[in-house]
């Protein structure tokens, strides 16, 4: 049922279909942890296209891809014509003929869908400005890993709800019977057309949905998530957007409201939780702080699960491959 099929946005699986993912990537890392063997896609070719920069992206396809047994390929923007000297329809139906499956990491959701379709083999979306499905089957792996269940919980986002993460989390969260919650100034609440077709899933699965501008809405989470306040080719809004998001930092006073003493935090990363990148000790120097989306004390406590959640990005981009190419038997779900 998932054979040759491509993963662009997280609404082209059903909730029974992500779910069955989630499980196998925890039956995925249980085999990995046992040094089991599961090469599904022996001697597979993959391609890895990258016109974004990514640690935890090309790390976890490369390492999922090798211990399936097959042979990645990376194609930065130096490596390949992506829509510069060659379209992308006619660099997809090239990359079709020798590469067995695709990942796409970049800007355009646009592109990932013409390489899909004129490649005709199996692609991933490892990133677009719209969407971020791989990521989010690893979120609500690391949940469920923590939980034991999805249904129910409630999942509060903080800071800009316009990003592809605030959206893929509202979106996939609501499919999953989660009820989300996003924190964020008006003006960077998620877009309505997101809001639409997140309610329209809640009607079927019953979740909760609250849209807000306040940090009230912390006190009753289960997940607390966040991200960083500037995406990738938004760096010339860093000034503004500190000033719309600096009471929306998460720090210790904030999460000691919530309820549930055993909520987890969690964040995509990269995360500037203190000073030890160049793009820190910039906004040191300009802004005069230390730690921007969320504060070291609370990115390094006992109930962070952020260093899981990248782990679990290489276990669930594993399941996808595997389902999408491997030979395998799937019963129907």
């Amino acid at each position: 049922m998932f054979q040759g099929r491509s993963f662009l946005k997280e609404i082209d699986f059903s909730k029974d279909e992500l779910l069955y993912l989630i499980d196998f990537a925890i039956h995925l890392k249980k085999l990995k942890k046992e040094h089991i063997q599961h090469k599904y896609l022996l001697d597979k070719n993959i391609a890895l296209i990258f016109e974004k920069t990514s640690t935890r992206t090309r790390a976890a396809f490369t390492t999922a891809a090798i211990d399936l047994g097959a042979h990645p390929e990376f194609l930065g923007p130096n490596d390949i014509q992506l829509g510069k000297k060659e379209s992308i329809s006619d660099t997809a139906k090239v990359l079709g003929t020798m590469f067995d499956g695709i990942e796409f990491r970049g800007f355009k959701q646009s592109d990932v869908e013409i390489l899909a379709k004129d490649s005709q083999v199996p692609v991933w979306n490892g990133l677009t400005d719209d969407w971020h499905p791989t990521q989010m089957l690893a979120d609500f792996m690391t949940i469920k890993e923590h939980f034991g269940h999805l249904k129910g919980l409630t999942l509060a986002y903080v800071g800009d709800g316009r990003n592809n993460v605030a959206h893929s989390l509202l979106v996939t969260g609501v499919i999953l019977g989660v009820n989300v919650t996003i924190i964020s100034p008006e003006s960077l609440q998620p877009a309505h057309e997101i809001q639409k077709l997140a309610r329209n899933y809640a009607l079927r699965t019953h979740s909760k949905i609250s849209i807000r501008s306040d940090l009230n809405g912390l006190e009753n989470a289960d997940i607390v998530y966040t991200d960083v306040w500037v995406s990738m080719g938004e760096e010339s809004q860093t000034a503004e957007r500190i000033k719309l998001l600096k009471s929306y930092q998460i720090k210790q006073k904030v999460v000691d409201k919530i309820i549930n003493k055993n909520f987890i935090f969690m964040h995509c990363l990269p995360s500037f939780h203190d000073l030890n990148t160049e793009v820190m000790k910039e906004i040191k120097e300009n802004y005069n702080l230390n730690e921007l989306e969320v504060t070291d004390e609370v990115f390094n406590s006992k109930n962070s699960v952020v260093f899981e959640q990248a782990e679990n990005r290489m276990h669930t981009i594993k399941a996808v491959m595997a389902a999408t190419l491997g030979d395998l038997f799937i019963p129907k779900v």
